[in-house]
This record gives C-alpha cells, sequence and structure tokens, in this order.
C-alpha cells in the first residue's frame, strides 16, 4: 500500500516524465521490430500472425524478466517498484489532457476544444462530438491508465505492472483490425484483453459503486456486450450509467463510419460531465488505496 501510495504521489505531483519517457522508447523499440518481423507482401496470414506473436514476446520477455530479477533485490526491488508504478499510471495526465478541453468548451472556443480532444482519441476530430469523446477518453483510461496498472501491481509486484503496460501499449500500436494488422497485432491484441479482462470488470464495478449505482449495473448488464471490444463494453457503459448520461453512437475512424451502440442512461454529457468524469477516477484510486490497506491489516 506504501509503494501504490508512493507512487499515486509522485504520478500526481510530477506527471508524465517530459523527455526521454521509457514508453516512448520502447514504442521505437516496436517500430524496429515490426520493420524487422512483419514481412513482405506474399506472407500468409498464419505466418503474419506468428511473426506477431514473436515480436511481441521478443519485447515483452526482456524487460518483463529484468523486472522480476531486479525486484528481489533488498532495497533497490522497493525503489524499483515505486518507479515501475509511477511510469505505468497516467492519472495525472488524464486529468492534463481532459480538464484543457472541458475548460476551452466553457470558454465557448470549440476550434480548440476539438483540437485537444484529437489529442487524446483516434477518432476524426472534424466529426466527433467533443464532449462525449473527451467523456469516454477519461473513462476508459480510468482503466487502462490507473486501475489496470495498480491490480497487476498488486498481483505480481513491477514485473506484472511492466508486462501489462508494454503488452497495453503495442495493443495501442499494433491492435488494430486494418489491413496491415489485423494479423501482426492479433497476439498484442489478445494478450491486452486476456490482462484487462479482471481490472476492466473491477473498474467497473468501482464506476458503479461510486455513483449511481442502479443506472451503472442496469447498463453494464444490458449494454456491454453489445461493444466491440469485451473490456471497454463494462468500463464504459457502467461509468456512463454511474455520471447518468449517454455515451456512445456512431464516429469515424480514417474517414471511415462505425456503428457504434448507444451506452449509458439518460440525458447527452456536457462540459461539467469531463470534470464529473475525472472526479470518479480520483475517487476510485481513493477506493483502491483504501482497500488495499484494509487487505493489509487484515493480512497482517
Amino acid at each position: 500500500m506504501l509503494i501504490a501510495a508512493t507512487a499515486f504521489l509522485l504520478d500526481w505531483l510530477l506527471g508524465e516524465p517530459r523527455r526521454r519517457h521509457p514508453l516512448v522508447g520502447f514504442g521505437r523499440l516496436a517500430l524496429c521490430c515490426e520493420r524487422r518481423l512483419y514481412g513482405g507482401a506474399g506472407v500468409a496470414p498464419g505466418a503474419r500472425r506468428a511473426r506477431g506473436a514473436s515480436a511481441t514476446l521478443l519485447l515483452l520477455a526482456p524487460f518483463t524478466a529484468a523486472a522480476a530479477t531486479l525486484a528481489e533485490v533488498p532495497y533497490l526491488g522497493t525503489v524499483l517498484s515505486v518507479a515501475v508504478l509511477y511510469l505505468a499510471l497516467g492519472h495525472r495526465s488524464l486529468h492534463d489532457h481532459a480538464r484543457p478541453v472541458a475548460a476551452a468548451l466553457s470558454a465557448g472556443d470549440e476550434a480548440e476544444a476539438r483540437r485537444l480532444v484529437s489529442l487524446i482519441v483516434s477518432r476524426d476530430p472534424a466529426s466527433l462530438d467533443i464532449t462525449r469523446a473527451a467523456t469516454e477518453s477519461v473513462l476508459e483510461n480510468g482503466n487502462d491508465a490507473v486501475f489496470g496498472a495498480l491490480f497487476w501491481f498488486v498481483v505480481a509486484g513491477a514485473p506484472g505492472v511492466v508486462v501489462y503496460r508494454l503488452a497495453n501499449t503495442l495493443d495501442a500500436m499494433w491492435g488494430y483490425r486494418s489491413e496491415r494488422y489485423v494479423d501482426f497485432g492479433f497476439a498484442a491484441a489478445r494478450l491486452d484483453d486476456l490482462l484487462n479482462y479482471v481490472p476492466a470488470r473491477l473498474t467497473a464495478l468501482t464506476y458503479a459503486i461510486l455513483g449511481h449505482r442502479r443506472s451503472a449495473w442496469r447498463c453494464w448488464r444490458a449494454q456491454a456486450h453489445d461493444w466491440d471490444s469485451p473490456n471497454a463494453g463494462p468500463v464504459m457503459a457502467a461509468g456512463a450509467g454511474a455520471l447518468g448520461v449517454e455515451l456512445g453512437g456512431p464516429a469515424r475512424y480514417a474517414g471511415e463510419w462505425h456503428a457504434r451502440p448507444m451506452l449509458g442512461i439518460g440525458r447527452a454529457p456536457i462540459a461539467a460531465d469531463v470534470e464529473r468524469a475525472l472526479r470518479l477516477v480520483r475517487a476510485g484510486v481513493w477506493l483502491w488505496l483504501a482497500s488495499l490497506c484494509l487487505g493489509g491489516a487484515l493480512g497482517a
């Protein structure tokens, strides 16, 4: 609990490293690995999947093994655990990116709000609903950048955080159903789905407990399975229900419209709902840390 609290405090005070973030370097290494292993146009789909699986293993195994080894070293292991969890968290970053969007909307500067929200979502900025997109991003990244990392730290320490965050990064790079990545990114996407299965449902439970409980439960049960992602569905459906707003709906990616289902219940989100979503994530952090403290006391 003390390591987790220290990492969250560092994240809140310092935010993400401005320069030489390890995940940026890892992304460059992944691009290099992709260029070497992707293969030419004549590679069969099955072979392409095998190449993608090999790339995923080659990128994850050394860093995970190094974290597991160093975590066992007295004193150094504690420092490493704090550093790894701090670098994996994006709690402060979530606020730094979402709050300016809400501020621009409140000031009536739609053009600036659209520019800012385009930095945190992959949808075409010209056609997206700004407030809806920002609220969805906060709820979904509450799992990916906050609770998922904390869950795997509790389960497996520094190595768990490393494999979770690096797999999440590979999924963000390769986990698309495009012609290029549908096979090569298959292993990374499935691994990310597997690692997020339990954290996503605990995140949805967190939102339900801290928000409008009945709406959250109802939306989670009735709507989550309609979403194309098995983990984002519960998180966003429960989050929308907890806030009492309606999210989802058609969205355009890379020039193509995708018929996404509606999630949640109630009115369309407004600028103030972005801050309400951030407040929900913050309250969830306190709930998780308090649960760790209670679990540690009971274990002692």
